[in-house]
């Protein structure tokens, strides 16, 4: 690159930001993420408002990583990539980030890696603060927002199917949309192509520590097939868990065919045998989740109207599978429990 003259107005500027950063380094000492990220903020606004980008071109951001790294010897975080991304920054919220100031405290409290992250991924203000406030209320590592992008968490969260909004009164209505999801990831599960409904419960609570991921913040485990005896029948759910923000439990029904009116019977007559036999006082209105194979979206909400129970339906993706010799060559539980007590014999 050519060596460019700097102007004085041009030192001028930069010996401006260079003051803002030495006011921001000495607030750091009380809150050192929130303060750099009101810089990045502010140098944003500072890149995207100034008169030289044009002047300089292309070579603008090197100039000002240079002559920044020169007033400020020592300062990491100023390279042309860096600043590029603070402009990034700025241009993504500054339009919205006005009309909601409540909002700003969010905004500059999470890391400045994990905006990176959700710059280079999200296009619109409501799907980076999306991001952003999971980020800071679940206390998401960087790799973990990583894998909630990937995976499309904006697109997939609170779409399931439901009854929730015609229920009156519903506690936490909103809310308990939002923990819903559509369609569910399982393919983090070890399970042959040919499984069965069994298989396939077998591997989620298998895998219960992934499954709750997948699930999302606030879902707790209960327990598998809970007994419950109603008059003189018992009924067994699939899974139940308990939602620590919406205080209530959640029958998850699992399917590995397409919806039929029938599950929303099954499911709702599990959910009211919650309600009566392990509900407190304290406790919401339980909630029933069908996840099923696929479903018809009109059948689905025509069935979901006859029922004044809060039902839900999503659909799940499994496409990685393992080979069924592989599969095959594992021992069963069973298989392992009798070599144990066949070496135990004497």
């Amino acid at each position: 690159m050519n060596k460019l003259v700097v102007k004085p107005e041009f030192r001028e500027w930069i010996e401006g930001l260079s003051k803002a950063y030495r006011s921001a380094q000495l607030k750091a000492s009380v809150s050192v993420n929130t303060e750099l990220i009101r810089f990045y903020f502010f140098l944003g606004e500072a890149i995207h408002k100034n008169k030289f980008q044009n002047e300089y071109g292309s070579s603008f951001f090197h100039l000002m990583s240079e002559e920044l790294s020169r007033s400020l010897p020592g300062v990491k975080g100023l390279s042309p990539q860096n600043l590029r991304y603070a402009e990034k920054f700025f241009v993504l919220y500054s339009d919205d980030i006005k009309n909601f100031p409540q909002a700003v405290g969010e905004l500059f409290s999470i890391p400045w890696g994990h905006h990176r992250t959700i710059i280079d991924k999200c296009k619109s203000f409501d799907e980076a603060f999306f991001y952003v406030r999971k980020t800071l209320n679940d206390n998401w590592s960087r790799s973990t927002l990583e894998n909630h992008l990937a995976s499309g968490l904006y697109q997939k969260k609170g779409a399931a199917l439901t009854n929730f909004a015609s229920l009156s009164p519903l506690p936490n209505g909103p809310l308990a949309q939002e923990i819903t999801k559509d369609p569910y990831d399982f393919d983090f599960l070890a399970i042959r192509p040919e499984y069965d409904e069994k298989e396939l419960k077998d591997a989620l609570v298998s895998d219960i520590q992934r499954f709750l991921l997948e699930l999302g913040s606030g879902f707790a485990f209960v327990g598998r097939e809970t007994r419950m005896l109603v008059g003189e029948s018992e009924l067994y759910d699939d899974l139940l868990f308990y939602h620590t923000k919406l205080h209530c439990y959640v029958v998850v029904e699992v399917k590995t065919r397409k919806f039929q009116p029938s599950d929303l019977g099954q499911l709702s007559g599990y959910v009211a045998a919650v309600n009566h036999q392990q509900k407190t006082e304290g406790d919401g209105p339980t909630i029933g989740l069908l996840i099923c194979k696929g479903k018809d979206e009109v059948l689905v909400k025509y069935c979901l109207e006859n029922y004044s129970v809060p039902l839900g339906v999503s659909e799940y993706d499994l496409t990685h599978f393992i080979e069924s010799e592989f599969k095959g060559s594992m021992p069963t539980i069973e298989e392992i429990e009798a070599g144990v007590k066949g070496n135990g014999k004497k």
